[in-house]
């Protein structure tokens, strides 16, 4: 379906990959994979024609409809959610354009009648009289509701909007399909769905995410872009992983192997290269050295956090007492008698459909907001640190480097205790004296974790804490919050995380109720797909 020879890219003399052949085949879903900065967005646009490489060549099938996941939201503003989804199709889109404008013609003549006609029969052989409900059922999928499918594309708020570019992505059953980040502001309940159409799915896909269960349920092959290189592996993330790791220590293993004989002859070298009876034996040795090589391993564009969190006093008995909480926006309840008592085990991982409802309530936790009704008690020897969802204001419009930014949230002034925290996620040397109101989404999410290490608290919330990290940052962070020996309130795109982290499930309903059940995200899953109630 698509070949990929020889395929280059350099960016200002910097080489993203270089002499990639590669081969997607239909029936398959391939992870890209990589380091930020690596290249895998860059490699989907070349693949999609946006980009054009340095060198090699892409082949297609002249065939095959590509589908691309766009990511300018603003770009079907003008038209209803239900065209912007078939408009993923563009030529039955187009096909019923023409065809309903022709039947709106006061003036019908024998020509558009024929043309008509011809229009039918090609709209019919493409679905298209089933596209409005293919699409609807998409829609519905990723929990965009049947009330805003003929709603204008630019009344929407940006989650939503997100959620109908990527049905446009699979409407029509594309031959290919390229999805960049695609569980980006997808609440669980639609990655679950979406993991379902893909594993179903016939055509061939390419996908980059930073969800490693997500890569683990789709993937039949993960793409790795690092080392300079494109390499594919047959199998899901994890595959890869164990597999990557395997072949990085064989290759140390080698090396150390072929270094300790190295220095065994070096050093029969030296003590009898002098000795004339022991020359011949020496001589023969020097050659056996030339002919043994450590194969040098690629520095790797791939680097690891650390996250550790450690409270500074234990917490008493009393955690958390919420009672009755109610909250409205614009006059609409979001939040509806929200009634919970906070355990001494509890790590709590807080879903929604309506994430506005989750942030609201961090928001009223932390007392950012006031509620209309109910109350919020903390236990008096209880500390809380928390990283939002939205940390813009903490940078924006602020010239700090980010080692001073730091030192505002730190008892220790110190630098280089400072450089303790900022070195483990990944700030050195003189990178710690970069203005932040400069960094990227993700080092800012670095510098938010570094804060709440900082913070010595003993209740941790943390909302999305996963956007904008890469794969070895979302690990880090999921080892470090699975480690925490106290309380944790948050919430999460990434699966895994939250199935490995949280013990207890809260989600808030559509109503503004709440369901809370004390269990794995697994468990809560089957349970509700099982119709089982609470008890």
């Amino acid at each position: 379906m698509i070949t990929v020879e020889n395929l280059s890219l350099q960016y200002g003399g910097q080489v993203l990959f270089s002499q990639a052949d590669l081969q997607f085949t239909a029936g398959n879903c391939y992870g890209i994979i990589g380091a930020n900065g690596a290249g895998k967005s860059t490699f989907l646009k070349i693949l999609s024609g946006e980009v054009e490489p340095t060198g090699g060549h892409v082949h297609i099938d002249p065939k095959a409809r590509m589908s691309v996941l766009k990511q300018n939201q603003s770009m079907y503003d003008e038209y209803t959610v239900m065209d912007t989804v078939i408009m993923g199709n563009k030529r039955l889109y187009d096909i019923g354009k023409e065809k309903d404008a022709i039947y709106e013609k006061p003036d019908f003549s024998d020509e558009d009648g024929i043309r008509a006609s011809e229009l039918e029969e090609e709209f019919a052989e493409m679905g298209g009289w089933e596209a409005e409900s293919d699409a609807g059922r998409i829609l519905n999928g990723l929990g965009v509701d049947t009330e805003f499918h003929y709603t204008l594309m630019s009344d929407l708020d940006g989650r939503l909007k997100v959620k109908v570019l990527l049905a446009q992505a699979l409407f029509g059953k594309p031959d290919i399909v390229l999805l960049d980040e695609p569980t980006n502001n997808l609440d669980l309940q639609s990655v679950v769905w979406l993991e379902d159409f893909l594993m179903d799915y016939e055509g061939t896909v390419l996908v980059v995410s930073h969800d490693r269960y997500f890569l683990n349920n789709v993937c039949t092959h993960i793409v790795d872009i690092d080392y300079g290189k494109i390499r594919m592996y047959v199998g899901n993330y994890d595959f890869w992983y164990e597999s990557s790791q395997l072949i990085q220590k064989l290759i140390k293993d080698q090396n150390k192997k072929a270094q300790q004989k190295i220095e065994e002859l070096q050093s029969f070298i030296r003590r009898f290269a002098a000795n004339r009876s022991k020359s011949r034996q020496a001589t023969s040795r020097r050659k056996l050295l030339d002919k043994i090589s450590i194969e040098e391993m690629p520095a790797s564009s791939r680097r690891y956090p650390w996250v550790g969190f450690k409270a500074e006093r234990e917490p008493g008995k009393d955690r958390l007492f919420v009672t009755d909480l109610c909250k409205s926006v614009d006059g609409v309840p979001v939040l509806k008698n929200v009634s919970f008592i906070m355990g001494r085990e509890d790590k709590i991982a807080l879903i929604s459909r309506n994430e506005q409802a989750v942030t609201l309530l961090f928001k009223l936790l932390m007392g950012e907001e006031e509620p209309d009704s109910g109350t919020i008690k903390w236990g008096v020897s209880t500390t809380q640190g928390y990283m939002p969802r939205d940390s813009s204001a903490y940078f924006e419009g602020c010239e700090l480097s980010i080692m001073d930014w730091m030192r505002q949230f730190s008892a220790d002034k110190r630098e280089s205790y400072l450089r303790t925290f900022l070195g483990r996620m990944l700030f050195s040397g003189d990178e710690v004296y970069k203005p932040v109101n400069v960094l990227s989404g993700g080092e800012r999410v670095r510098c938010m974790i570094s804060k709440l290490m900082l913070s010595g608290a003993s209740v941790l919330l943390l909302d999305q804490p996963t956007n904008h990290l890469d794969l070895e940052s979302i690990a880090a962070l999921n080892n470090g919050l699975a480690a925490f020996p106290y309380n944790i309130i948050f919430s999460s795109h990434d699966h895994q995380l939250t199935q490995t982290v949280a013990n207890r499930i809260i989600e808030i309903n559509a109503d503004g109720s709440i369901t809370d059940r004390m269990c794995t995200y697994d468990e809560y899953m089957h349970i509700s797909e099982s119709g089982q109630d609470a008890e």
